[in-house]
């Protein structure tokens, strides 16, 4: 029966529309599709996880007749999450893609240094950020509300778990969503050589951003 859509809690038979979402969206804010020769790549460094995890924490935009397409996931302790990435996450995975043998080479090559490398998450300049997110949703899914919507399930989660702040990592060249994050609060954190990336954060508080 269709219904009006909605934000639920993830759920296991997500599972590929999770994967799609996180293609469509995953090169610079757009399709990634064709960009590496396996698909599972980029979910299995964005996506998989986060749902395996911290499945507390991951919530979708269902579009009414079950389908997810939109989703937020979230870790409260970033730190945390790292190590059992490495831990946990890691020995199911590096078999299907190997470290690459060096820096550069190919797209796939760096994502794969990406998957390889968790502990890049951890930065000093955001231990007063500890929780961090990722959010995603089809294009044709944007500019309607539903990421305000999915982002507000989050925070109070958050916020529930007792804590206080959470931050994200953006690549600089998607400045729409640069936009979207600064309508909801978040503000840029000064972060040493970041590279290509913005560091967002604010507090998971309903009212808004620290300091406001």
């Amino acid at each position: 029966m269709q219904t009006e859509p909605f934000v639920r809690r993830y759920r296991g038979s997500d599972r590929a529309e999770l994967a799609e979402i996180c293609v469509r969206t995953a090169h610079e804010g757009g399709d990634s599709s064709g960009m590496y020769p396996d698909p599972e790549l980029m979910p299995t460094i964005f996506a998989y996880p986060y749902v395996e995890l911290e499945p507390e924490y991951a919530f979708v935009l269902d579009d009414g007749a079950g389908r997810a397409v939109g989703y937020v996931l979230g870790v409260p302790d970033t730190a945390g999450f790292v190590k059992r990435f490495r831990d946990a996450w890691l020995p199911g995975v590096e078999g299907r893609f190997p470290a690459p043998e060096a820096d550069g080479g190919t797209a796939a090559d760096m994502m794969a240094g990406l998957l390889h490398t968790p502990e890049r998450m951890v930065r000093a300049e955001l231990a007063a950020y500890p929780a961090h997110l990722h959010i995603d949703l089809l294009p044709e899914w944007q500019g309607r509300g539903y990421g305000r919507a999915l982002m507000d399930v989050l925070l109070a989660a958050l916020r529930e778990g007792g804590v206080a702040s959470v931050h994200l990592c953006m690549v600089r060249a998607n400045t729409g969503a640069r936009a979207f994050y600064d309508r909801l609060g978040f503000r840029q954190l000064e972060v040493a050589d970041p590279g290509p990336v913005w560091y967002l954060g604010r507090s998971t508080a309903a009212e808004g951003p620290p300091g406001e």
